[in-house]
């Protein structure tokens, strides 16, 4: 089978995702190739996965429909990786096969960084994109055509950035205007959005049913890949049956996740701390949290982002995502930084909604007053200033605090004072019924 994608990372993420996705398709024969994996840093585990023959297992475990759902494949479609810290060549020829066509990544969302400090003659570069810069140098040397760049980084715009970088590098370097010329032309930066939970190697009896996987992955049923363009007819990923959709836009798709998915999540978080609660599961699992949670998304996220096909069926995972029995989320790992998460995930949710309904939410505005209490009479995990802050300011001066939510805030003070009061005189438990009640 030939190679025709080039791959960096070599991480549980795109081991059971993007991997999983082309052994599919090539065990559909809907495609025929595999990927070369290159390591982008330089420490990695190239070495160890070529040495089990880049084969693997993959779990995917969750709740679809209300039903637990199960499946096992042995991943079959990474034919070898590279590492260009120990043997450059190796990497930087990958640009002489045409046979390659598409390019995947997912480096972190610090794996897009340019750093002026790196060279055209560094062997690799330091950075994803300058190594990636000298890959796509060499293939335009050789008079080939480009590639399509698949970015799964999770930052905004992810393909359009790592574009950036790239053209940065080539003024640097003084690669020259033909060269730039061919990068627009011939090469298509695509930005993405990737969702789903892979929780890696497990720690449950899974691994006892292969001891000697040592890239062993499990992740959660659900998966969505939202694709700016369309690149079906070369990779026919909608045709094998994944929930992916090509789009001229991403954005809108984007804000249907962080409302939803995430500002689920934050809406939630302090609450369930507060009420002794630790984990997702548990607080799906325990009738009060969980109904303050469908309250919230049906009563003022959805009613307030849109009610459609899209956001309706996304909300309706989310529900079953957040059931799943083999996902352990925690809430104290949630809860970092949620100054800056509520924010953005569920901030302009209840602006929104004042907007549109002349008042505030009462729930996502209770979530508010939940996250300052907790951050008052708890032990947060945030950056220092914002700590310091939150604790020892009124609830008047940190409402007014436009660093803190890029808002004033301070006609909320009444409510969120009243909301505050209750929690601090019935408990969060009772506090929460009262607020279900209403």
């Amino acid at each position: 089978m030939k190679e025709t994608v080039i791959q960096f990372g070599e991480g549980n993420f795109l081991r059971g995702f993007f991997d999983y996705f082309l052994h599919k398709m090539n065990q559909k024969g809907l495609y025929d190739g595999k990927a070369v994996v290159v390591q982008p840093i330089s420490i990695g585990r190239a070495a160890d996965l070529n040495a089990q023959n880049c084969k693997y297992n993959l779990y995917l475990r969750g709740i679809q429909n209300g039903e637990i759902v199960k499946e096992h494949t042995f991943v079959e479609s990474i034919s070898r990786c590279v590492d260009p810290y120990k043997n450059f060549e190796d990497y930087i020829s990958l640009a002489d096969n045409p046979d390659f066509r598409f390019i995947v990544s997912n480096t972190t969302e610090a794996g897009i960084e340019f750093v002026d400090t790196c060279k055209f003659q560094d062997k690799p570069a330091l950075s994803f994109p300058g190594k990636l810069t000298q890959l796509l140098y060499r293939r335009y040397k050789n008079g080939l055509n480009g590639f399509v760049i698949l970015a799964c980084e999770l930052i905004d715009n992810n393909g359009t950035e790592l574009k950036k970088c790239v053209l940065k590098y080539a003024e640097l370097w003084d690669l020259g205007a033909d060269f730039v010329t061919w990068l627009e032309n011939e090469n298509h930066f695509i930005n993405t959005l990737v969702d789903r939970i892979v929780t890696g190697y497990p720690n449950d009896e899974t691994k006892e049913m292969h001891p000697d996987d040592k890239f062993l992955d499990t992740a959660e049923i659900f998966h969505l890949w939202v694709i700016e363009g369309n690149f079906e007819d070369e990779f026919p990923l909608k045709k094998a049956g994944f929930n992916v959709v090509w789009t001229d836009d991403a954005k809108p798709y984007k804000k249907i996740k962080v409302r939803i998915l995430n500002g689920a999540h934050t809406s939630l978080v302090a609450g369930a701390l507060l009420s002794e609660i630790e984990t997702v599961g548990e607080a799906m699992n325990k009738e009060l949290t969980s109904a303050f949670l469908n309250k919230a998304m049906k009563e003022e996220i959805l009613s307030t982002i849109g009610e459609n096909e899209d956001s309706i069926a996304f909300a309706n995972n989310v529900f079953d995502r957040f059931k799943n029995p083999f996902i352990q989320h925690k809430w104290r790992s949630i809860a970092l930084n949620s100054v800056s998460k509520y924010s953005v995930r569920v901030l302009p949710t209840l602006l929104e909604y004042k907007e549109k309904n002349g008042e505030y939410p009462k729930l996502l505005t209770m979530s508010l007053a939940y996250l300052l209490y907790f951050y008052k009479n708890d032990d947060p995990d945030d950056a220092t200033d914002v700590v310091t802050t939150m604790k020892n300011d009124s609830i008047a001066e940190i409402l007014a605090n436009v660093s803190l939510w890029q808002n004033d805030l301070s006609d909320m003070t009444e409510i969120v004072t009243e909301y505050y009061n209750k929690i601090d005189t019935l408990g969060a438990k009772e506090t929460m019924k009262w607020i279900v009640s209403q």
